[in-house]
């Protein structure tokens, strides 16, 4: 793919196994506990992590046809092409530095029936002048795609560079305290409460300069990034045996959140609302020797989502738009989670959710049209979601399989496009040699199932799905039958 890097200005292509979509990294660990004389166990984990980044990928938008008379070529060969062309999003994200120092230290002791934990937590993430190079360019539809110059590209067969391309610099730090709780208040009776306070600091800077094509950062005017925000989390939890293996159990979980520095990264000013999620849950616990079962119903919502869409307009599919959405997520559930164990080795892990999560407050406006996708499914997400896991252990052999169920998912912001229910398998053979070596197989897919998941690119603005049956669409699919080896060595 052809990028111009908004840093210099220079063209490049980059290659998709080569240095332009390569990450190296450097990671120092320090970690130990030390109890002291007092009785209390102080703990430590601290990481030192040092990386150039690099990242290269395409996206599909939309899927048209073309006759002779609309003048697409094959790049390799300049021979005249007609018949179905892609259209394409490239990225490219060339040798980033990044910088992160992490740290947790906390120190932890019984006191009579409370099991105390006191603690520090730090988080340094420093990066320099990320970039997000971008082009757009049209391939044919087939296996092994070939590349396309049609009439509004360049020589090379790309056009749009950088109309939608992203930048931010700088610097985040995350520094908390926090306390936990777990208070045996009575056999019957249990309480784990949770308190954390952090202070999150962003320096750095952003451009507001509209991206037109051709956009580096010589023509840009740079716009500093300094935000400071105070936050509040907390947990309580609280389990109740009725009998000895029959209990309800309850929790509640609250967590707060301004931005991110990768919020700043297009022209458009982010919004740094304070977003907020509380999580509330009740159900059932029940345990024997032979079965364990969770049931729970849970309330979450949640403010303030950014989401970033390269929109495709509905009315020309080969005219598209990069728009930021803010929105708020609110979701009902009820999950039940079951393990059996019938005999010796053999186990059977079951969990089923139904949950029926919806957009709120979700409008923008895209190619002159105000759009309010509020009340809708959120994409990507089933209503009904299984999990059957069985699994059998013999001496230093276990073998497992996991079958998983997703109920229909919709594959566009406006639910007027989904994917049909599908399963998903896997399995595989694990063989422990020795207490330092030991051998897996992994097979995914092993029953050979096809289906579709994820998005359908170009489509989020369609109201009316009946012009996509019996057509060829870009998206995402389940992974085929593949087959993984693997060994460790501990030592």
């Amino acid at each position: 793919m052809r990028f111009r890097d908004i840093r210099d200005g220079k063209y490049y292509f980059g290659e998709l196994d080569g240095a332009a979509n390569t990450n190296t990294s450097h990671n120092v660990d320090i970690f130990g506990n030390y109890k002291l004389d007092n009785g209390w166990n102080f703990k430590y984990s601290t990481r030192l992590h040092l990386a150039k980044a690099s990242l290269l990928y395409g996206i599909p938008l939309s899927i048209f046809e073309a006759g002779a008379q609309d003048g697409y070529t094959i790049a390799s060969t300049g021979e005249a092409y007609t018949g179905r062309v892609g259209t394409q999003l490239g990225l490219s994200t060339p040798e980033i530095p990044v910088t992160s120092v992490m740290g947790r230290f906390s120190i932890n002791k019984q006191l009579d029936n409370h099991n105390v934990t006191l603690g520090i937590l730090e988080q340094y993430y420093h990066i320099d002048k990320y970039v997000s190079n971008r082009s757009l360019y049209f391939q044919t539809v087939e296996n092994q795609p070939q590349r396309l110059i049609g009439p509004n590209t360049d020589e090379y067969g790309f056009y749009g560079y950088n109309t939608s391309a992203e930048y931010f610099n700088g610097t985040e730090n995350k520094l908390a305290v926090y306390a936990n709780d777990t208070w045996k208040v009575s056999d019957k009776l249990n309480i784990k409460a949770g308190l954390m306070l952090r202070h999150h600091l962003i320096d750095g800077d952003f451009t507001r300069t509209p991206r037109s094509e051709g956009f580096t950062l010589a023509e840009a005017e740079l716009t500093d990034i300094d935000e400071s925000y105070f936050h509040v989390a907390g947990n309580l939890n609280a389990n109740y045996n009725i009998t000895k293996n029959f209990g309800v159990l309850g929790n509640f979980l609250y967590t707060e959140e301004n931005g991110r520095l990768e919020n700043f990264s297009t022209a458009i000013d982010p919004s740094v609302v304070k977003s907020r999620s509380p999580l509330a849950g009740l159900g059932v616990f029940w345990n024997t020797d032979y079965f364990s079962l969770v049931s729970q119903a849970t309330y979450l919502t949640k403010n303030n989502y950014l989401t970033r869409y390269n929109l495709v307009n509905p009315a020309d599919n080969t005219e598209s738009q990069q728009t930021s959405v803010f929105y708020n997520i609110q979701t009902l559930g009820w999950t039940t989670d079951m393990m059996i164990s019938p005999f010796k080795g053999f186990n059977l892990h079951y969990l089923i959710t139904l949950q029926d999560p919806v957009y709120k407050d979700f409008t923008f406006n895209a190619f002159g049209e105000n759009y309010d996708y509020s009340d809708k499914t959120v994409l990507e997400i089933s209503n009904v979601l299984m999990e059957i896991d069985p699994s059998y252990t013999y001496k230093d052999w276990r073998v497992w399989a996991s079958f998983r169920y997703f109920s229909k998912q919709y594959a566009n912001i406006n639910n007027a496009l989904y994917f049909a229910p599908r399963w998903e398998n896997f399995g595989g053979v694990n063989y422990k040699y020795n207490d330092h070596i030991s051998f897996g197989a992994t097979v995914v897919n092993f029953l050979n199932q096809t289906g579709a998941k994820g998005t359908i690119n170009g489509a989020e603005l369609i109201n009316d799905a009946s012009q996509f049956y019996g057509s060829v669409l870009s998206g995402s699919y389940i992974r085929p039958f593949t087959v993984q080896l693997s060994a460790s060595f501990n030592f």
